[in-house]
């Protein structure tokens, strides 16, 4: 007759477990060994999860505050920066913006610039013993980002190391900028100062900032590059629309002057009206006898579609006067054929021009041009990070391959596909991350197994006196098992302890420092989701079990009548 010992088995089990850890000369260091390889699996595999997640993280936010998850902008080839001006106003991109997956839509607008150090004395000691100093000024390319008032500054809110965000709201005479830490301290700039950037239009200008804040997120590669300013002031700077302004020609015919339209932007086909309707002539012969003023009417015209576009108007207006400016000086012989036209004046905003001993002022009027319809793109901020590809196709079916009123076709790029490199470097941490579970994982089983094997092997005399009552191979392999799974949870109560806590000091205190010009960090992060852990602990528990299958069928071949004699 056998013995069911199935009832029995988990307690059989548990009287092996206390007596083989409580000092059972054979087996207790295996088992000991094989409690601490557990432990240090999940101590290892924690910390890794956590560090690993931490950094893809804190990495991918950064790079979204630079820029956003989605960028609409228009179709062709380059770079964000670089690419062809969209309109602002547009019924697709409004129609997003009650899409329940879009958290935000920002309008933005790039312009290339190099920023120019202030004066700065530096001292040369000589061979001789003499000192000597030169005046040094730096300079750094960098890239002005425009925004309007609705953007969110809170990202860098949260690493700003002086003064504050600008001001978007107030109309200033300088506009104010936001620059990083590298930057300001590269050309020696702190916050309140005055800075000079250089921009290249049709005819390169310089422009005066002022430095309302120092941010530094310690990722290189964009603090160096990107300068925060308002909207409106890169659209000025950017050569979109239509601007129109009035030429006056240096050359004079029979007394007569030669006024011609100067059109930039990014149109090709324009008509002038200077009066008399529009034509195609963007240039006539002009001598004024009395004071005038000439406006000038340029629109795009698109042959195509049979339509009107885009228009600017342009002013100039004429004095003429028997007095030169103050501070002016003839630099001609011939007044009858020479004519001396002097631009940018001090203190004056006409050009002069002097014939027939007579002088004639003409004052250009700062018109206004439709530039700021024009934007580089809009940032989209979705929801949910986990569906940033299946957000940019349903955006892109929304806006795509529908041209806007400019004839625009609008594209949808992920922060994948801007910063491919960066993100192949964190992809690339998965690879190492599951390397890592797989050996710690390896090292566990071996060591579980080594000491399944060890306690079968002491336990000898006990599983030939249970096969001798009646016990199935089976419930002796399940007495085992249960021994065995006793030990992997007792490792793995004490390797989550030991992770936990070590994962806990270093979120809190950051004990565990990096080289942020390396890992664009200056800290260990640490980032551990519950799920993660689950998973950890489930798997390692689920894996470690099903390996030892094969090590427990040794207890099948042991025999009853040789192992009773074995001591």
């Amino acid at each position: 007759m056998k013995i069911n010992l199935v009832p029995n088995e988990f307690f059989i089990s548990k009287r092996i477990f206390k007596s083989d850890i409580q000092g059972k000369k054979d087996s207790s260091p295996i088992v000991r060994i094989s409690v601490i390889s557990i432990s240090l699996a999940i101590v290892v595999n924690l910390i890794t999860l956590a560090v690993v997640s931490g950094f893809q993280q804190e990495v991918r936010q950064k790079i979204s505050g630079f820029g956003s998850h989605l960028f609409v902008r228009g179709q062709g080839d380059g770079s964000n920066y670089d690419s062809p001006p969209i309109l602002k106003e547009n019924p697709n991109i409004i129609n997003l913006k009650n899409s329940p997956e879009i958290k935000s839509i920002y309008p933005v607008a790039f312009k290339p610039a190099i920023l120019q150090s202030s004066k700065i004395e530096r001292k040369v000691k000589l061979s001789k013993g003499k000192d000597t100093s030169f005046i040094q000024q730096d300079v750094q390319g960098v890239v002005f980002k425009g925004v309007d008032t609705s953007y969110n500054f809170s990202f860098f809110e949260n690493y700003l190391t002086e003064g504050r965000v600008p001001n978007l709201s107030k109309s200033k005479s300088f506009s104010e900028i936001l620059v990083s830490k590298k930057t300001a301290t590269s050309l020696n700039y702190k916050v309140k100062d005055t800075i000079n950037a250089f921009f290249v239009r049709n005819k390169p200008i310089k422009q005066q900032f002022i430095v309302s804040g120092i941010y530094n997120t310690e990722l290189e590669e964009f603090d160096k590059k990107i300068v925060f300013t308002d909207l409106k002031t890169v659209q000025n700077l950017n050569d979109w629309g239509l601007n129109a302004s009035i030429n006056i020609s240096d050359t004079v015919y029979n007394n007569q002057f030669i006024l011609s339209a100067d059109v930039s932007g990014s149109g090709r086909n324009f008509l002038y009206d200077w009066g008399n309707g529009f034509q195609k002539y963007n240039a006539f012969l002009f001598y004024p006898k009395s004071d005038t003023l000439i406006r000038l009417i340029v629109k795009e015209y698109d042959f195509n579609n049979q339509k009107n576009n885009l228009t600017d108007t342009a002013y100039l207006k004429v004095d003429i006067s028997n007095k030169l400016p103050e501070n002016y000086t003839i630099q001609t012989d011939d007044f009858d054929e020479i004519i001396k036209q002097y631009k940018d004046l001090k203190g004056l905003n006409y050009d002069v021009i002097v014939s027939d001993n007579q002088v004639i002022k003409f004052s250009h009027d700062d018109n206004k041009s439709n530039n700021e319809n024009y934007i580089s793109g809009f940032e989209i901020m979705i929801k949910d990070w986990g569906k940033l590809n299946e957000s940019k196709l349903n955006i892109q079916k929304k806006i795509g391959f529908i041209p806007d009123n400019q004839g625009m076709i609008l594209n949808v790029k992920s922060i994948v596909d801007n910063e491919k490199d960066l993100f192949l470097w964190l992809s690339f941490l998965d690879i190492n991350v599951l390397i890592i579970l797989i050996l710690m994982l390896l090292i566990a089983i071996i060591n579980v197994g080594s000491a399944m094997l060890v306690i079968i092997v002491v336990r000898t005399n006990f599983i030939g006196i249970l096969k001798a009552i009646g016990a199935r191979n089976w419930s002796i392999r399940k007495v085992f098992l249960y021994q065995v799974a006793l030990l992997i949870l007792r490792g793995m109560f004490w390797g989550n302890v030991i992770g936990l806590s070590l994962c806990f000091i270093q979120y809190q205190f950051g004990i565990f420092s990096l080289n942020p010009e390396v890992y664009y960090l200056n800290k260990v992060p640490i980032k551990l989701d519950f799920y993660h852990w689950l998973f950890l602990n489930l798997g390692t528990i689920i894996v470690c079990l099903i390996s030892l299958y094969i090590p427990s069928y040794v207890v099948t071949k042991i025999s009853p009548t040789k192992s009773i004699k074995f001591d």
